[in-house]
């Protein structure tokens, strides 16, 4: 169980990271304290759990959001709506809606390989 915990933590991690060296604005990224209890920075407590899964998951939200204001734009000839930056954002948000799900199946499994558990 601990590892399959780590193991997403890690992909969490490295997904953020990728997201703050890409051509991905800031607010699309996981908070930078976020998941690292104890991180110098921000504020002297860490968020819980259920805080930073709250964060992750408006984040993906905001990207959606932004795909399809992005789209609708386009759509009415808008001309700062070019093709390609909205095709671009609408890739970012099927990637970050992936992401999350995966993160879902596999807190799911580990939920039921904790559950499985002889006591």
């Amino acid at each position: 169980m601990t590892d399959a915990i780590s193991s997403i933590l890690s992909q969490i991690r490295a997904h953020e990271t990728r997201m703050r060296g890409g051509d991905l604005a800031p607010g699309n990224a996981i908070a930078p304290g976020a998941l690292a209890p104890g991180a110098v920075g921000g504020s002297a407590a860490a968020p819980g759990f259920q805080q930073t899964l709250n964060n992750a998951i408006d984040s993906v939200s905001r990207t959606q959001n932004n795909a399809s204001a992005l789209q609708q734009a386009f759509e009415l000839g808008d001309p700062r709506a070019d093709l390609a930056r909205v095709m671009v954002a609408m890739q970012q948000s099927q990637v970050a809606f992936r992401a999350t799900v995966e993160v879902r199946n596999r807190l799911v499994q580990a939920y039921q390989d904790v559950m499985n558990m002889p006591i």
